[in-house]
């Protein structure tokens, strides 16, 4: 049976790393790939090869960096009595699409995992820790995801919260399906979900 070229297979098993990404949508790509023309290539393989020392994080949020200034963490266009834990970076954005939450975010950078050996030292819970206490946030809410990983980390975050301060905290309520992450909620369900938050 005839083999690709090792170069091309190099590049198939890199793209079925790619999340929701088999072996037929790899090919597919990778041929596709085969056609753009040589400059377009090697601008993708310039950014690819850049891309984390280029995308940077805010030392406060952990959001992405907008240069030097973080639009997330600006006091002025935003409620600072109010924060909203979120695990990932890119789970801010579909957040912001509702137009509903006004606060501030922390990133935590992952969720919960023993079995992955995420602990707590693993997250951003120290910084967590410093911006409640010292910014006397009043409301918390946790948009973390319905799976076992998010739950765990959520009643963690609350049981710390409660020995760091008196804010409320909240957590997502209907609109998010058993399991589900943040990265699949269209707009229109998260921001139900935001109006229709809970006490934790």
């Amino acid at each position: 049976m005839a083999k690709y070229p090792e170069t091309l297979t190099t590049l198939l098993s890199y793209l079925r790393k790619l999340p929701g990404v088999g072996s037929k949508t790899a090919e597919r790509y990778g041929f596709h790939l085969l056609e753009w023309k040589e400059e377009n290539l090697h601008h993708l393989s310039t950014i690819l090869s850049e891309i984390k020392s280029k995308i940077l994080y805010c030392p406060k949020c952990h959001c992405f960096l907008d240069e030097t200034a973080c639009y997330f963490c600006d006091a002025q266009k935003r409620d600072p009595s109010t924060l909203c834990i979120v695990s990932s970076a890119k789970d801010v954005y579909p957040i912001e699409e509702t137009k509903i939450y006004k606060g501030l975010y922390h990133v935590l950078g992952g969720l919960l995992s023993p079995l992955e050996g995420r602990l707590p030292k693993d997250l951003q819970i120290e910084d967590l820790k410093e911006r409640i206490v010292s910014m006397q946030i009043q409301d918390v809410i946790l948009a973390l995801d319905s799976t076992i990983e998010g739950d765990a980390t959520s009643l963690f975050l609350k049981e710390e919260i409660g020995k760091w301060s008196a804010a409320s905290v909240y957590r997502l309520a209907m609109g998010i399906p058993l399991g589900s992450s943040l990265d699949y909620i269209d707009a229109g369900t998260l921001a139900k979900a935001f109006l229709g938050k809970q006490n934790f």
